[in-house]
């Protein structure tokens, strides 16, 4: 468990386009098949429609199951979207903040040509009862439109930290505009401090004995500030590392997990070798950090460095989707050879 620096050879076949990496193994599953893309809670929204009307609903815990269930029974005077045919088209959708990601939306059936929908349905999540109750609920209904310009309607949002739950009755609330708090916060995962250094092929003279015989990018990840705090105990959080296209587990590099505490400090450095210096426009460094649980990890935020062309070895890949700032970063490693580049990078979704 110790700082030590991780060392792993990165090696391409110009004639496949994908790389094989060697020397390093682990059992844990690929980046790219765990963490998927998620949308803003208000994502589609093309209406400019005023909230009104109200909603029935029942919050309930089942503790055997360990299951929050939210009973949508049916809305009332909702706004009408399409004027013109006098109709809307609505659905509810709920997510659990402020990591929408974790648990993802649930939604109910859509109830065409009515704004005094009935639904009747249950939205389930899997979750602890002490983690659900560092969340919020944000209920929305939306009119849901074949192209997929869906218009917001209006929405509630409870802090269940608070909720009576010995309250299992449907009981109506008014729908509400957009709030601040889901629009503004909903995404901050925190941030990583992190330093990155590339050293070319042969770069450092005869007379160095750690002269590289092909490049090596140094990864230096310090700490990450501000981690969502999934459990009242804060969080048990360990970063992990892919050389992107490569998603193997001889790809695979971790840190040690660092428990309890949202402002984790790692000083850990990892080290590829095997980089030609063309190969740093098709390659992007995925970090991404993750709170450890015995049956499983929960994604928390990441970001992936490289130059964010959506190509890689001129096949399109939706993972070369760095930002302006994480691109910026990459292009300073590429100009500055043997020189470490430091940079606060905020964490997103992937």
């Amino acid at each position: 468990e110790s700082d030590t620096a991780s060392e792993i050879s990165f090696q391409f076949n110009k004639h496949k386009k994908t790389p094989s990496i060697g020397s390093h193994s682990s059992d844990m599953a690929s980046v790219s098949s765990v963490s998927g893309s998620v949308l803003s809670v208000y994502s589609g929204d093309f209406g400019s429609v005023d909230a009104q009307g109200t909603v029935e609903f029942a919050l309930d815990y089942d503790e055997k199951n360990r299951e929050f269930q939210v009973h949508v029974s049916q809305c009332k005077d909702l706004a009408v979207v399409d004027e013109k045919k006098g109709r809307s088209d609505p659905y509810v959708k709920t997510y659990l903040l402020p990591d929408k990601a974790r648990m993802g939306k649930r939604k109910t059936s859509v109830k065409k040509r009515t704004v005094n929908p009935i639904y009747n349905e249950v939205l389930r999540y899997k979750i602890e009862k002490m983690v659900l109750l560092i969340q919020k609920l944000n209920l929305s209904v939306w009119h849901n439109d074949p192209l997929g310009r869906n218009s917001f309607l209006g929405e509630i949002e409870i802090d269940l930290a608070s909720w009576d739950w010995s309250n299992r009755k449907l009981n109506w609330y008014p729908l509400k505009p957009r709030s601040l708090s889901a629009v503004n916060g909903v995404d901050h995962r925190g941030v990583m401090n992190l330093s990155i250094k590339y050293v070319p092929p042969g770069s450092l003279g005869k007379t160095c004995p750690k002269n590289p015989p092909t490049g090596e990018v140094h990864i230096w990840v310090k700490d990450v500030k501000d981690l969502l705090q999934l459990r009242p105990s804060g969080v048990d959080s360990f970063v992990k590392c892919y050389v992107l296209p490569d998603t193997s587990k001889k790809s695979y590099q971790k840190t040690r997990v660092i428990k309890r505490d949202t402002n984790p400090v790692f000083n850990h450095t990892i080290v590829y070798d095997g980089f030609h210096t063309e190969d740093l426009k098709d390659a992007c460094v995925e970090l991404t950090v993750w709170d450890h649980e015995k049956l499983t990890n929960h994604f928390l935020g990441g970001i992936r460095l490289g130059l964010g062309t959506g190509l890689s070895y001129g096949i399109p890949v939706d993972w070369m989707d760095s930002t302006q700032e994480e691109v910026a970063f990459w292009q300073e490693m590429m100009t500055a050879a043997n020189e470490w580049i430091e940079g606060l990078l905020p964490l997103r979704s992937l």
